[in-house]
């Protein structure tokens, strides 16, 4: 837990650095504008399809269609449910962009500075950038997807969130965080030791996430992190290597 705390510490003192901090809002800025444009334009086709699947469900459909006071608690909890569900989906999109676009940019310049030790091995590139944001969204979708039904458990919905959020964290920024230091080898080796303080790092993320206001800072901070974990985590696995080869 310090490693994960330390990793965010460094990540809010790298945003002092010039040309650091625009990136650190831009991606969840043009996310949120986007959705909520996208989500209050199509609300009244939204809440008319929200009407027909609540009566046509089985068994309580018909019940729920003959009692205004239950259909209007199904359809408020329908309401909440989409402004829940758009959260993950605002993030989602803020990560891809950060993960594509403004981390790479953020990691050159913080590297240059706190790590320029570190050999630069180049085991990944801009395109696998883009390919990994990319796969990482389409997975994290598919979970969400296949997990909708236990959002209809209060409570759970946002349980899942937080989990599907820290997952997407680790598997989108991690990426981005080693490839222009490590080799191809260790920029799977590393991730693989590292799991479980990578997992913590996105969950620490993936709770900023969900906090108004935090949220619009969330996915670079997360991103930010992960480099300082990872750039630091790779100096350490050289410095071992070359005591290991004094010996």
């Amino acid at each position: 837990m310090k490693t994960v705390l330390l990793s965010y510490f460094s990540a809010a003192r790298s945003l002092t650095r010039r040309g650091v901090l625009w990136h650190l809002m831009w991606p969840t800025l043009v996310a949120t504008i986007a959705w909520t444009t996208l989500l209050v334009s199509s609300w009244g086709s939204l809440i008319e399809v929200g009407t027909r699947l609540i009566t046509g469900m089985p068994l309580v459909g018909g019940w729920l269609a003959a009692s205004d006071t239950a259909l209007v608690v199904a359809l408020v909890m329908f309401k909440i449910g989409l402004v829940v569900l758009a959260l993950p989906i605002i993030y989602v999109t803020a990560a891809f962009l950060v993960a594509a676009i403004a981390l790479p940019l953020m990691a050159e310049k913080v590297a240059a500075l706190d790590y320029a030790d570190i050999a630069r091995r180049k085991g990944g590139s801009q395109t696998g950038s883009v390919w990994n944001a990319l796969t990482s969204v389409l997975q994290f979708l598919v979970l969400l997807v296949l997990s909708l039904p236990l959002w209809l458990i209060p409570g759970v919905g946002l349980i899942i969130s937080v989990v599907l959020t820290a997952w997407l964290n680790q598997r989108a920024f991690r990426y981005d965080a080693l490839m222009a230091h490590a080799d191809t080898f260790e920029m799977k080796d590393l991730p693989t030791r590292h799991a479980s303080g990578l997992f913590g790092v996105g969950l620490l993320g993936a709770v900023m996430a969900h906090v108004p206001l935090i949220n619009l800072f969330a996915p670079a901070l997360s991103g930010l992190a992960f480099v300082h974990y990872l750039l630091s985590a790779l100096r350490v696995s050289r410095q071992n290597e070359n005591i290991i080869e004094v010996k």
